[in-house]
């Protein structure tokens, strides 16, 4: 399962990870990571500090498919046809 972290200060965040891995956070930025990387030390200590937020990933339970924002995710969707311009067959 993946856990979700938010960079909660001002600058640029490097995270690190397993395997010699970084995660790199902007300002206010959220990323995922796995859950045996939150309880690393180096992960725990950015928490502690209050630089790093831990959070529990959202839409990771049951199968739903997917998030499409509300819009058909096949079928028809309106494009304005590809024709931009004039009118009329030239």
């Amino acid at each position: 399962m993946a856990t979700t972290v938010t960079n909660k200060t001002r600058k640029p965040l490097s995270v690190p990870l397993g395997q010699g891995k970084k995660l790199y956070l902007g300002p206010g930025k959220s990323g995922e990571i796995a859950s045996n990387d939150a309880e690393r030390p180096a992960v725990k200590a950015l928490v502690e500090s209050g630089s790093l937020e831990i959070g529990h990933a959202r839409g990771q339970t049951g199968g739903g498919g997917g998030n499409t924002g509300g819009r058909p995710s096949q079928g028809y969707t309106p494009s304005g046809g590809g024709r931009r311009g004039g009118s009329g067959d030239r």
